[in-house]
């Protein structure tokens, strides 16, 4: 999220984001160490293909941590989401394009609370931003890259 605001995460998502950390800076650190040590014991490392896979696999890894460790860093435990009718970052809204008979669901939050077959919209959107405290009923604008989009709130909630 920009402007120093936190990203709002539920417990579960804050606790399942520090076990993952956990386990990729403690077994998967020393997985892919030894991953390396054995491609290592191969021989010629400029053409040894397990070693360079191992060597982009750490890599991955390590961005992968400091992404967590960001988002963990910059983050606001939020333990009541989705318990009023209103649209509230970490609850789910479905809406309707104005002049589409299709409602689509969002989850309004961060992109690590996100459940399959439902899209993520960050409240710092310009989406999202209109979404944020209303309800089910109402008509809401914001401006998209194509010009005002207008959409209405179907139901906020699971």
């Amino acid at each position: 999220m920009t402007d120093g605001q936190k990203t709002p995460l539920t417990r579960s998502t804050y606790e399942r984001l520090q076990a993952e950390l956990e386990d990729l800076r403690t077994r998967g650190r020393v997985e892919i160490a030894r991953a390396i040590e054995a491609a290592r014991a191969l021989g010629d490392l400029s053409e040894n293909g397990d070693y360079h896979a191992a060597k982009d696999q750490q890599g991955k890894m390590e961005a992968r941590i400091r992404q967590i460790e960001a988002t963990l860093a910059n983050c606001e435990v939020v333990d009541d989401l989705g318990t009023s009718d209103k649209v509230a970052p970490g609850t789910v809204v479905s809406i309707r394009y104005e002049g589409d008979d299709e409602v689509e669901r969002y989850l309004v939050g961060s992109i690590e609370e996100q459940t399959e077959g439902v899209s993520v919209v960050s409240p710092a959107s310009p989406l999202g931003q209109a979404l944020l405290g209303r309800g089910p009923g109402e008509t809401v604008e914001y401006e998209a890259p194509g010009g005002t989009l207008r959409v209405e709130i179907v139901a906020v909630g699971q």
